[in-house]
């Protein structure tokens, strides 16, 4: 096992990360390469307990796990069973597993495959580029494919064997601003295409979703996530197609199969200067659609089905653009299926999945921007803080990196309970004018929030039946890492200060709690091989996410003397966890 000597370890993988074709394994790992199976539609619509073949584990993006080997009666008896360094650089990598295999896009656009049982490495292929490296989220899985995004743009389709590339695709997409495009989500398989978001934080013409096939691996179709003048009107304050920008599609989609859509989140637009005056104007509104939306497409075609758009015209960066997550719910006596998502001011919406309909919203309790939400169109209501001053600072909740951010939530269907990884900060926004990521000016301050009384960081246990909060674990230091629910009873979590918890998921006490040694800032999952259950997070590649709120949170708690001073990194690493 490679645990028995990290060094030996360290020096093998970082070899295997250089290399660009397949390099010989050891007879258990030829058996266990040989004893791949396909991954069907069929795995992929309804997935074994055992594997993880899919970002958040199911196309509803649950990110749950029906595993309960490891539950609330045993679970404080976990240990480390294997880790697996890792190379440096900032990811917020989502491990895959099938039929014992463990597939990772670590940084420098290398995938790595290992024995899921001991981190054994299998074969590693680095697609060699020049771009500028970008953080992802992590891969797909199809047939004997596994689906990569890189850096320069590309959708790689290596064997899931060997690692040799099958086919190539490269995006046709020219970056003319200041950033570039970039691939940041996990591919998403739906009927036969690779659906990849595009980010264009500040590219002219904004971000896109785009399908390739999976057979041929050519693209499809794409559709543009900033609003064309037609055939939705001038919701853009007048502003050319070349003068609009944003739309970015940080995060995977979802996908209904019963349905056949597909539904992803976009982002706002940096470029807020131009937005912020309302005309007056008929038939032009500064509302900057497809931005902060829910967009319901068809995956085949890239046909629009339906639109949702959560916040209109935001000021301060407080993005839309997170998970999905499909969710049969009892509404008011009635059975409906919902797309429940929240932006980073932690308010999540539930729209009905088949029409683009307003159900019902659930508030955090952190944001202090929308005052009353109409019960029937979901229409906000904002306080005066939703428009930045060019004469004064004004409190805005939550702090523009968010309440919530990319940490994504994890939604139990059999106790029909959300948990949300949350940070209690605030900022003093404004005035415009000055130097800000935001062509306002708008300075973007963080101060500690109204009700952190010093515990930066909340999990939160919302009740979707009835709509309730739950319970809140609150501490100091915010999270890091997603939330996983198992069907043991159990919600992991990682934070800032390298620990990683299991709680209780009907009360939120901690029954267990480990330090990793460095930033769980990653998507944790679980699977088992041969009968035995396994928890697996990535530590110690931290994005700007991490880097950030370690920052501030140091700035709040004192520095060295606080809870985040003193920590030493032992670096990138894969580390599982099983029974012992």
């Amino acid at each position: 096992m490679l645990m028995s000597n990290p060094r030996r370890s360290l020096l093998l993988l970082c070899s295997l990360a250089v290399l660009s074709t397949p390099v010989a394994v050891a007879q258990s790992g030829e058996a266990r390469l040989a004893a791949l199976t396909p991954v069907t539609e069929a795995m992929l619509a309804n997935p074994p307990a055992e594997d993880w073949l899919i970002w958040r584990r199911t196309f509803d993006s649950f990110g749950f796990s029906q595993l309960d080997q490891i539950n609330k009666q045993n679970v404080s008896s976990l240990q480390e069973a294997w880790r697996t360094p890792l190379q440096g650089g900032a990811n917020m990598a989502t491990p895959l597993v099938h039929d014992g295999v463990l597939y990772l896009l670590s940084t420098a656009d290398t995938v790595i495959a290992m024995d899921a049982t001991t981190g054994a490495p299998l074969w590693s292929h680095k697609h060699e580029n020049k771009a500028p490296p970008a953080t992802k989220i992590g891969l797909a899985l199809h047939g004997d494919l596994v689906i990569v995004p890189t850096s320069d743009l590309h959708i790689l389709a290596l064997s899931a064997k060997t690692g040799e590339v099958v086919w190539d695709h490269a995006i046709d997409a020219v970056s003319t601003g200041p950033l570039p495009y970039s691939l940041r989500a996990a591919p998403m398989i739906a009927n036969g295409q690779v659906i990849q978001g595009v980010t264009a934080t500040l590219v002219p013409e904004g971000g896109f979703i785009i399908a390739i096939d999976l057979e041929t691996g050519k693209e499809s179709w794409r559709f543009h996530t900033v609003a064309r003048p037609e055939p939705t009107g001038d919701t853009w304050n007048e502003l050319q197609l070349n003068k609009r920008s944003g739309g970015s599609v940080w995060v995977s989609g979802s996908y209904d199969p019963e349905l056949d859509l597909i539904y992803f989140g976009s982002g706002p637009t940096y470029d807020t200067a131009p937005l912020l005056p309302e005309l007056g104007k008929e038939g032009v509104s500064n509302d900057a659609l497809y931005t902060n939306a829910t967009v319901a497409l068809r995956p085949r075609t890239g046909e629009l089905v339906w639109y949702y758009q959560h916040m209109a015209n935001d000021q301060w960066d407080l993005d839309w653009a997170f998970e999905r997550q499909v969710i049969n719910l009892s509404v008011a006596g009635t059975p409906r299926k919902v797309i429940l998502t929240a932006g980073k001011m932690a308010l999540f919406d539930a729209i009905d999945a088949a029409t683009g309909e307003y159900v019902f919203s659930v508030d955090m309790g952190i944001q202090n921007i929308v005052s009353s939400i109409d019960p029937v169109t979901g229409a906000k209501t904002l306080n005066p803080n939703a428009v930045p001053s060019a004469d004064k600072a004004q409190l805005v909740c939550p702090f523009a990196l968010g309440g919530r951010n990319w940490l994504a939530t994890s939604y139990n269907p059999i106790s029909k309970m959300l948990f949300v990884p949350l940070s209690d900060v605030c900022m003093n926004g404004g005035p415009t004018g000055g130097n800000s990521i935001l062509t306002t000016g708008a300075a973007l301050n963080p101060i500690p929030g109204g009700i952190a009384n010093g515990n930066y960081g909340r999990l939160q246990a919302v009740n979707l039946e009835t709509r309730e909060l739950s319970w809140a674990f609150r501490e100091p230091v915010p999270a890091a890492s997603a939330a996983l629910s198992t069907a043991g009873g159990l919600v992991f979590m990682g934070t800032l200060d390298h620990t990683f918890k299991a709680f209780d998921d009907a009360t939120g006490a901690v029954l267990w709690e480990t330090d990793t040694g460095d930033i769980p800032a990653s998507f944790p999952i679980s699977y088992a091989v041969d009968g035995k259950q396994y928890i697996a997070v990535v530590t110690g590649q931290p994005a700007i996410h991490a880097g950030t709120y370690t920052g501030i949170i140091r700035a709040f708690t004192g520095g060295d003397a606080g809870p985040l001073g003193g920590l030493q990194n032992s670096g990138p690493a894969l580390v599982v966890y099983a029974l012992d």
